[in-house]
């Protein structure tokens, strides 16, 4: 106390003796003014000066002893702007103080309150110091949901306030009030959907700590109330009938699900099936609407549901099929100048060969090649050809003896097309012969009657179809005189394909650089695949010389781009982008490559032009690694 008594002795004394100056310079300026009105008057700025000297002398130790009691900055080193600017701080906290002090008293009173409905009006002055202080405005996010509950009358304006705090240009009042929307949730779930609703609009955010918060807000609603938390971000996603406003929120949210949602299913999906049922729905309404790389991440998750799983019964087989053939979009008329839709079959058939292989029916869409794509073979794009092969190949081993039979006449054409005559120098795509061989044969292996019309053989059923009566020699002698000149070339191709190898180790021997000895063995790696299909091509042209021959229907050929399957390791496919288990039903017992899907990997590629040019005019078969589909939608392109 007696420090501060002296401080106001001596703060009085400065203050006086800045007064005195001040006054005197002011007379003798009144005086100078009165003499000679016109000649500007000296006195006037030099009083202009002292008196805004005598402010700051007079004013600082007053900033000294009331507001900056604990400062380190002297206050005579302070200029009046700064001292103005720092005195505007210091009643500005005084007013945050203020804010925080009143908003704590609303608080304290709602605390303290057994029927808290009845405070309306403190609950009220909450929402109202939303709009004051930065300080208040991140009290007001942790309490307006807090008490959200008790004043039903209210929830308009405090979801309003509240949403007026998340768009707050400062960012940790942002983050707090992101933090407080779970809140309004958890004694209201009615609210979930809309909450969920805004929380998928702010993934967009920039900040980490801000999308941080989303992200965690987010999975806090989905432990709530999965079904309405999921039913809420899928809106964002949206479909046909209704497209998502915001294509960067949707892409955001289908992040989210893929990234957070996906891999924790088995704790959130839960009751299991009910949920997991919830959620296929919700996937198969958002498919209309979709990218290829959006598809086949959806499809990887629904194969991963319990309820489609190893013991599904086969009406869900179905029901994923019938997804996929209408992504496939089998019902609209073909257009071989839409490659789009190219693209988007050959990648469906092979999504579908997991189902397929597990009991689903490719009738579907053997019938639609039939139809619409086989015959216009030599107009398809050049790089997908051989992927709609593979797929053919793939496919085949599965098909019904119905199917079979439809399909059967127009790989046969097209089978004749790439087995060419001696007499004539055509060129020949081994990989293209080793596909529709392998076809043929799983075809003709359930309906071999069906044979004697389109070769010439003569097979005996019992059935009308033999047509045993009717002559078709010219038939036989035109398919085995080709078969003969596949199996020439194959042998010629073979021999070089062997010396290529020699070469090729000897080399290796002598190459110095890792890059040259890289190639070299890339070289090596295509040259055997090139000696498996003509090894394939032989195997499956050697029985069908006879009259009767017998046609392999099991897994005694593996294709040239599959691998060989170790008996020691559980066998597994990724032609779909997923996994499938490979059984003795398979057909081949392999493991596809992976690169892909079939659809066009780069060793393939290079193995057909290994095989390029050892045989007369033998000619590249180019593969492409599916373009895959970048656009949105069957309306929109998949490419």
């Amino acid at each position: 106390m007696v420090r501060e008594r002296e401080q106001i002795r001596k703060s009085r004394m400065l203050v006086s003796s800045s007064v005195s100056p001040l006054l005197l310079t002011l007379s003798l300026s009144l005086s100078l003014s009165s003499q000679n009105p016109i000649i500007p008057n000296p006195f006037f700025f030099i009083f202009f000066f002292s008196f805004i000297n005598s402010i700051h002398s007079f004013l600082s130790p007053l900033y000294n002893l009331l507001l900056l009691p604990k400062s380190t900055v002297p206050i005579s080193t302070l200029t009046p702007p700064i001292l103005f600017r720092k005195m505007s701080d210091a009643l500005s906290a005084a007013d945050d103080s203020k804010h925080i002090e009143e908003l704590y008293k609303y608080v304290e009173r709602l605390n303290e309150a057994t029927d808290k409905s009845q405070n309306l009006k403190d609950y009220q002055g909450i929402i109202d110091m939303a709009n004051s202080s930065i300080k208040a405005k991140q009290l007001a996010a942790q309490f307006i949901p807090r008490f959200f509950k008790f004043f039903p009358s209210l929830s308009g304006s405090a979801i309003d306030t509240h949403l007026d705090l998340i768009e707050a240009e400062e960012l940790g009042v942002r983050v707090q009030a992101i933090r407080g929307l779970p809140l309004f949730c958890k004694d209201t779930p009615e609210h979930i959907a809309k909450i969920v609703d805004i929380l998928g609009q702010l993934l967009v955010s920039e900040e980490f700590v801000e999308r941080d918060a989303v992200h965690k807000a987010l999975m806090s609603l989905l432990t709530q109330d999965v079904k309405a938390s999921l039913t809420g971000l899928f809106k964002h996603i949206g479909c046909v009938d209704e497209p998502s406003s915001d294509e960067t929120i949707r892409e955001k949210v289908l992040s989210f699900i893929r990234d957070k949602v996906f891999p924790i299913k088995a704790e959130l999906l839960k009751p299991q099936e009910e949920m997991e049922r919830h959620i296929t729905d919700l996937i198969k309404k958002s498919l209309e609407d979709v990218t290829g790389a959006e598809f086949r991440m959806f499809m990887d998750f629904l194969k991963s549901l319990s309820i489609f799983g190893e013991k599904a019964p086969p009406e869900r087989m179905k029901e994923l099929i019938g997804i996929i053939e209408g992504q496939a979009d089998l019902d609209a008329q073909f257009n071989v100048a839409d490659a789009d839709h190219i693209d988007r079959l050959i990648s469906c058939v092979y999504m579908a060969l997991p189902f397929v292989v597990r009991g689903a029916s490719s009738s579907k869409f053997l019938n639609y090649l039939n139809k619409h794509i086989i015959p216009v073979f030599d107009k398809l794009p050049e790089e997908r050809k051989l992927d709609l092969l593979k797929a053919l190949a793939e496919i085949s081993p599965y098909t019904t003896p119905q199917d079979s039979r439809q399909i059967l006449p127009n790989v046969v054409q097209l089978l004749k097309k790439y087995m060419p005559r001696k007499k004539t120098i055509e060129e020949m795509n081994f990989t293209y012969v080793e596909c529709l061989l392998y076809t043929f044969h799983h075809l003709a292996h359930k309906v071999p009657n069906a044979t004697n019309s389109l070769c010439g053989y003569k097979i005996v059923t019992g059935q009308p179809s033999d047509r045993l009566g009717e002559d078709f020699s010219e038939l036989n002698k035109d398919f085995t005189e080709r078969l003969s000149n596949v199996e020439e070339l194959t042998r010629a191709t073979m021999k070089k394909l062997t010396q290529g190898m020699a070469e090729h180790n000897k080399a290796m021997a002598a190459a110095k650089s890792d890059e040259a000895k890289d190639s070299i063995k890339t070289q090596k790696q295509n040259t055997t695949t090139g000696l498996r299909t003509c090894n394939n091509i032989l195997a499956m042209t050697k029985p069908l010389h006879s009259k009767t021959p017998s046609f392999i229907g099991d897994k005694s050929i593996n294709l040239s781009w599959k691998e060989a399957t170790k008996p020691s390791v559980p066998a597994t496919t990724t032609a779909t982008g997923g996994k499938r288990p490979v059984t003795a039903a398979n057909g081949s017992g392999n493991v596809a490559s992976k690169k892909g899907r079939g659809a066009g990997g780069l060793p393939n590629q290079l193995v057909n032009r290994a095989l390029e040019g050892l045989s007369h005019g033998g000619r590249s078969g180019t593969r492409g690694r599916g373009r895959g589909w970048g656009g949105r939608g069957r309306g929109r392109g998949f490419r």
